[in-house]
């Protein structure tokens, strides 16, 4: 990998753009890197780091740390660009970091994604060929290309200040760690750790299964119950090697006893069995003797009932004979009662009508009532036309009185249409205006709207103008401060700097002790040693001046940041407040606020804006005519060191500022000129004309001043006064800026009430659209009025005529009793009367003839059945229920007596009668107590079985268990002596080395041979490196590292090493680490080395012999940057890029010939 070019811009401490030529520093193969400490030296090297791998060095790249330059421009952006060959590809990695820019849009900052782009050299066509703007896409094809991780890279190719000294002195620990990083040893890690997860994921299934062994235990000791305690459960705990024989012996041992319970629960169960049988059987003899002598008892008891209610049988055989002969009268009976009710009915409803009829009819014959009837249903039907004439007369008098209620309806209807139609002009002359007001509103709307938002642009742009330059003020002072702390501050700092050199002697002499060698003078005798003096300063005193001054300086860096924002902002506002002033409504129509009025003679442009200093958005350096704006000191607008814009001097044409009264004042003179004979109406214009040789701008009566200009502006006014030296608390209120809100603020009423206006256009003409709808109705309901009115004149005079004949015929039909609904109503009752008289008198005459009837039938009956009377027949007779019951008592009888002398002569009944008398409730008992017995021995035999069947089960899965945990118990002894290998734990491993820390071992001696053999040149041959894995204090070996002294022939540790000697050791060993590292990479060619600090502690033959060594690495065409400060090296290197820091950023210069001195 060989560098070309670098080109940096707002990095670090570069603020402007910055390019490096690595071609030409290259030539010479050792080229110098200097510059004053805190100049930007290591910066360089970061910004190689950034462009290839997107990040500067892991120990600066920090949470809240910033790539970007604080001396940068806010407009400029933070990029890093490298061209480069890599792997026999020309490239060019170009880098952005994520950083604040100014907003396009509006004020203030908002922050821009990180960017990368990757392209490559095409030699045939000459030109660079865009590849990827992907960040992962670049950081692959970098990886692959050079061959190393950003890591690696910065330990092989930047060689960094002090960390291989660090490396030296580091314990097996630290230098893992790092060894780790640059070989990637982590696969080795992984194994380590996969094994050490395989151990323990083998240890666990091994406790899994000694746990289920135990838990299986315990649930077969559940199982045995009580018999469990008569032998010990197994005591191992999960883990324990003999766990598994001791569970399946202490379960065979329960099964033997559980088995020998189940054969004693089965003979037991035999014998309960045959107990209970012999119970059973005695049981049910003594229940069989008890049962036949009470079913003899029972017989006797029986046979004394029934000899008792044998009179009562014979009676009722009697009664049931003579209701069997009365049921031959039983028709006759029932035909007789029928006649008898029929007659009492018929009877009492003649006599009911007869009460109803007139006296003189009361004794009538059904005959001469029929007769009456017929006549008065021939006068009924005489009076039907009459009825139909009433009927017909009744309906035109409704119909009369309907024609007389449209009569009153159309007579109304006509008044409120006369009434409507007499304003109908007046409305719509009244609806049609509003029209036209309304669409002048929207007219008006329309036009306002678009004069408005511009308004408001140019009021919020002149509030954020004068905000931020108050603002200003507050951080021009901050920043002002704070260059005065940091100046301070960096006073004090190398004041005691200074002092502390002075006396850096004594320092040096507090860490002697008798016997050590001097760091100095490498003696060990101490015969004078430095005492400090009263005004010594230690390290801790100078570090805490340097902090304290490093604060400040990063206060003064971070006020100088905020005032550069300030100064984009407030160029965007003064700039979004210079835009063309609104047109502001009036009497007289829409003007153009003007932009600026100045005095006769004197140009506009000369003339600054309100309130804002010229010198504010200008370049610094650049004189601006303007005058600065009161309360923004000139400091803020410019660089420091750069002169402000002087104000006008007595005699120096200067632009005219008029008093605060002349806004006011131009503004009147305006209303008075519209007045005078402007026109009027939407759309006039102000017009200009010549008066005295200067052009006089007429405005609107609401117009305000433009706020950008001087004309008419109190704050002006200020401003002037500041400059001609008068002092002010605070500056005033600044009147245009009032006068363009009272603008705005009259365009936003006026539009709202233009806008309502206008929104009733659309209403105005449906209102119209409704009236003349209305209109057309009132006509036709006027017109159809006057039309029904002609009809029902004609009309009421018909029926008026017929109602006259109508009545006259009614009159003749019922004479003077009224009407004939009333005549009518009187015959059909009469009619009704004499019908249901007639009829019930023949009923009832029917009725006395059947019941004559039945009673001879009667008497017939009863004689032929044996029976005196009817009356004597109808006391025997029963119906069918009552035979039916006196029926069934005699056949129950009969059949008990049958059944009673049955049972006595049973032979059985009568010898247990005869013998003693039985005891069941004895042999119950005895039975019980056998079968309670054999339930319990039937119950125990269960429970034995199934405590065996359960133990067997248990075993089973005991024994499964521990054939399964056989082969897991293998695996896991072998992975836990594999795992106890591999870190060190094992008692194999006699040197307690991890797997990892033994692959770095060998790398770090693949470093150690590769660094000697540049070590022995730098001592003269005197030094060798060696790997030593030798374990010290009880800690892990490997990684130790040694140096042998050829001069002593003894091998000590390289902490003992003195400075300018650990200096050189730690750049060979660096060099050897880079020389493993490539070739672990896959042997990738570096032609560019950086070497950083470390050379001011050599002494001038050592230096001449190091730089021998890195000489030496220019072979095959490579290239060593050395990165220091020491001035002797200015003198031996010729090619230097030196690092010059500035007050506004560190830069860059490119040197070819040596400089003295």
């Amino acid at each position: 990998m060989r560098l070309h070019r670098l080109e940096i811009t707002a990095f670090g401490p570069f603020a402007t753009r910055q390019q490096i030529d690595f071609d030409t520093l290259s030539a010479a193969g050792l080229f110098l890197l200097h510059g004053p400490t805190g100049a930007g030296k290591t910066s360089v090297l970061d910004a190689v780091c950034y462009a290839l791998y997107g990040a500067v060095p892991g120990d600066r790249q920090g949470p809240g740390t910033s790539l970007r330059s604080d001396h940068a421009p806010a407009g400029t952006c933070t990029e890093v660009c490298l061209d480069l060959t890599a792997g026999g590809r020309r490239l060019e990695i170009t880098r952005r970091p994520a950083q604040p820019r100014p907003k396009k849009k509006g004020t203030g900052v908002t922050t821009e994604k990180a960017q990368s782009r990757l392209r490559e050299y095409d030699a045939a066509r000459g030109e660079w060929t865009a590849l990827s703007r992907s960040h992962q896409e670049i950081g692959d094809e970098i990886a692959q290309l050079v061959g190393m991780s950003r890591d690696q890279f910065c330990q092989v190719v930047l060689l960094p200040q002090g960390e291989f000294a660090r490396f030296l002195r580091a314990d097996a620990e630290a230098r893992g760690k790092l060894l780790g990083r640059l070989f990637d040893t982590r696969r080795f890690a992984l194994v380590e750790a996969r094994l050490a997860e395989l151990r323990r994921a083998a240890e666990q299934q091994v406790r899994d299964g000694d746990e289920r062994l135990l838990a299986l235990a315990h649930r077969m000791g559940q199982a045995a119950g009580n018999a469990a305690g008569a032998w010990p459960a197994p005591t191992h705990r999960p883990g324990d090697p003999g766990l598994a024989d001791a569970v399946l012996q202490w379960a065979a041992v329960a099964r033997a006893d559980a088995r020998e319970s189940l054969a004693v629960a089965a003979s037991a169960r035999s014998a309960a069995r045959t107990r209970q049988s012999a119970a059973r059987h005695e049981l049910d003899a003594e229940r069989e003797l008890a049962a036949l002598q009470r079913r003899h008892d029972d017989a006797v008891r029986r046979a004394g009932e029934l000899a008792e209610r044998r009179p009562a049988t014979e009676r009722a055989r009697a009664r049931l004979e003579q209701a069997r002969r009365a049921e031959l009268v039983g028709p006759a009976l029932r035909l007789r009662e029928d006649a008898e009710r029929e007659h009492d009915s018929a009877d009492a409803a003649a006599r009911r009508v007869r009460a109803a009829l007139p006296a003189a009819l009361a004794d009538t014959g059904a005959e001469r009532l029929s007769e009456l009837e017929h006549e008065l249903r021939q006068e009924l039907g005489g009076l039907d036309a009459a009825r139909r004439a009433e009927l017909r007369s009744a309906g035109i008098a409704r119909e009369l009185g309907e024609l007389d209620r449209q009569s009153r309806d159309d007579d109304v209807i006509l008044r409120d249409a006369e009434g409507w139609l007499a304003d109908w002009d007046t409305v719509r002359r009244s609806l049609q205006d509003r029209i036209e007001a309304a669409q002048e509103a929207a007219t008006r709307a329309e036009h306002l709207a678009g004069r408005l938002e511009p308004a408001r642009r140019r009021v919020t742009a002149a509030r954020d103008r004068d905000r931020l330059a108050i603002r200003a003020d507050a951080v021009e002072h901050d920043r002002r401060s704070a260059g005065e702390r940091a100046g301070a501050a960096r006073e004090q700092w190398l004041d005691l700097k200074e002092r502390r050199l002075l006396g850096i002697a004594a320092e040096l002499a507090a860490g002697l002790a008798p016997g050590e060698p001097c760091a100095v003078c490498g003696a060990t005798e101490h015969p004078a040693p430095a005492r400090p003096g009263q005004a010594h300063v230690d390290r801790a005193a100078e570090d805490a001046a340097y902090e304290e001054y490093a604060a400040a300086d990063r206060a003064r860096a971070e006020a100088e940041r905020e005032l550069a924002v300030l100064r984009g902002a407030f160029t965007a506002a003064r700039e979004a407040a210079r835009e063309s002033a609104p047109e502001v409504p009036g009497d007289g129509g829409g003007r153009r606020a003007s932009s600026s009025v100045s005095e006769p003679g004197v140009p506009s442009s000369s003339v600054s804006e309100p309130g804002v200093p010229s010198s504010f958005v200008s370049e610094p350096g650049v004189p601006s005519p303007s005058v600065p704006e009161p309360g923004v000191p000139s400091s803020f607008v410019s660089e420091p060191g750069v002169p402000s814009p002087s104000v006008s001097e007595p005699g120096v044409p200067s632009p005219s500022v008029p008093s605060p009264s002349a806004a006011p004042d131009d503004l009147r003179g305006g209303e008075a000129a519209d007045g005078a004979g402007e026109p009027t109406g939407p759309g006039a214009r102000g017009t200009q004309a010549p008066a005295g040789g200067a052009a006089e701008v007429r405005r609107d009566p609401a117009a305000a001043p433009d706020p950008t200009a001087v004309g008419g502006s109190p704050r002006a006014v200020a401003v002037a006064e500041h400059s001609g030296g008068g002092t002010a608390d605070a500056a005033p209120a600044d009147p245009a800026l009032t006068a363009l809100e009272e603008v705005v603020a009259r365009l936003e009423r006026e539009h709202r009430q233009a806008h309502a206006l206008a929104a009733g256009t659309h209403d105005a003409r449906e209102a119209l659209d409704r009236a003349e709808r209305e209109h057309g109705e009132r006509l036709a309901a006027r017109h159809e009025a006057e039309r029904r009115a002609v009809a029902r004149t004609s009309r009421r005079e018909a029926l008026e005529s017929e109602q006259t004949v109508l009545d006259a015929e009614v009159a003749r039909a019922v004479g003077g009793s009224g009407t004939v609904a009333d005549r009518t109503a009187l015959l059909e009752r009469r009619i009704a009367l004499l019908h249901e008289a007639a009829e019930a008198v023949r009923a009832a005459d029917t009725a006395a003839r059947r019941l004559k009837e039945a009673d001879d039938r009667l008497s017939d009956a009863a004689f032929r059945a044996g029976y005196g009377t009817p009356a004597d027949a109808a006391t025997a007779l029963l119906d069918d229920a009552g035979q039916r019951d006196l029926q069934r008592r005699l056949d129950a009888w009969q059949a008990e007596e049958a059944a009673v002398a049955d049972r006595l002569a049973e032979p059985g009944p009568r010898a247990a009668a005869a013998g003693p008398p039985a005891r069941p409730e004895a042999a119950l008992r005895v039975f019980d107590a056998a079968e309670s017995a054999l339930r319990d021995a039937v119950s125990a035999l269960d429970s034995a079985r199934e405590r065996c069947a359960e133990l067997d089960r248990l075993s089973r899965l005991a024994a499964a268990e521990a054939r399964r945990l056989g082969p897991l118990r293998d695996d896991y002894e072998r992975v836990a002596r594999l795992a106890g290998l591999t870190a060190g734990t094992s008692a194999d491993n006699e040197r307690r080395m991890r797997l990892e820390s033994y692959v770095l071992a060998g790398r770090l001696e693949q470093v150690a041979a590769a660094a000697t053999v540049r070590l022995r040149r730098m001592s003269a041959g005197r030094y060798t490196l060696v790997h030593s894995d030798a374990r010290s204090g009880g800690k892990r070996s490997g990684l130790g590292l040694h140096v042998v002294d050829a001069w002593t022939g003894r091998e000590r540790d390289t902490a003992t090493l003195s400075g300018g000697e650990t200096f050189f050791v730690s750049l060979a060993l660096a060099l050897g680490l880079a020389d493993v590292v490539t070739d672990e990479a896959g042997g990738a060619r570096l032609d560019t080395l950086f070497i950083d600090e470390g050379f001011g502690s050599l002494d001038d033959q050592t230096l001449d012999e190091v730089l021998d060594v890195l000489d030496s690495l220019r072979e095959r065409d490579r290239s060593v940057g050395i990165v220091s400060h020491v001035a002797d090296l200015r003198r031996r290197i010729p090619a230097r890029l030196e690092v010059v820091k500035e007050r506004d950023g560190s830069a860059v210069r490119l040197r070819s010939s040596p400089v003295g001195g």
